[in-house]
């Protein structure tokens, strides 16, 4: 469902992404692990097409998408959710969904109010509302909800897309623990069918949720494996413990 092909990226002499290859099958969810300045976010970045790589290919249900731009991709089915917020604080939690709702429905609009005059992005609002446990702040504006609740509207914003892959940037960062146990079980009740690749800190809910685990140290793919295997490599546990350049 989402393939990349040797990706590269250099910034100058710093070499952020190298030959990285990864292929996701429909419906697989799959952690990335890694240090601090491990290449992590810019890849994400190169995925959804904010930054073009030096060299290779992505691919989003066998369609080569390295050149097409941001907006293109998420119409293809590509979405994100951001480690910061991204949201309008000014409008409500509803109106919020709505604007992204309107780019899977293809409302041409220009004010959101436009967006919530169509059956069709109502229908997605109620649905997303209903799946990130929004329904209680639906009309709340979000200046008004907590920093949790945003990173539910977050993830509510690239679900209301409708996408094929669902991109996840550090979902829990922020939040205490409790909250990080109902991102897992908001997690637990998304579609099967829907692909999700999440970069995570937390180590136990990484572990908890991924089908597979990747792990980018000074921009390669030191492990690609199962999360069993993983959680007993010593290569693994020496980039958390800072071992990595005696290993």
């Amino acid at each position: 469902m989402l393939e990349t092909r040797n990706l590269d990226k250099s910034f100058g002499a710093i070499h952020v992404t190298r030959n990285v290859s990864l292929k996701l099958e429909r419906g697989e969810r799959r952690v990335i692990l890694g240090p601090n300045g491990a290449g992590k976010t810019t890849l994400f970045n190169q995925l959804v097409g904010e930054i073009v790589p030096d060299k290779g290919q992505i691919l989003l249900a066998g369609e080569d998408v390295t050149a097409l731009p941001v907006a293109k991709r998420a119409r293809r089915g590509l979405s994100r959710s951001y480690q910061k917020n991204t949201l309008f604080d000014g409008l409500t939690v509803e109106e919020n969904l709505a604007l992204a709702a309107s780019v899977h429905a293809g409302v041409s609009m220009t004010l959101w109010r436009d967006a919530l005059q169509s059956v069709q992005v109502r229908a997605i609002v109620e649905e997303v509302a209903n799946q990130v446990n929004l329904m209680p702040y639906i009309h709340a504006k979000v200046s008004e909800i907590s920093y949790g609740v945003r990173r539910q509207l977050e993830v509510g914003v690239a679900l209301a897309t409708k996408p094929l892959v669902l991109l996840m940037d550090e979902p829990t960062s922020g939040v205490g623990p409790e909250m990080a146990k109902g991102f897992h079980d908001l997690l637990a009740g998304l579609p099967r069918d829907l692909t999700i690749l999440i970069i995570e800190h937390d180590m136990d809910l990484a572990f908890a949720v991924a089908d597979t685990i990747t792990v980018l140290n000074y921009g390669e793919v030191v492990f690609d494996g199962l999360p069993e295997d993983a959680r007993g490599s010593k290569l693994l546990r020496d980039i958390y413990l800072g071992a990595w350049e005696d290993a």
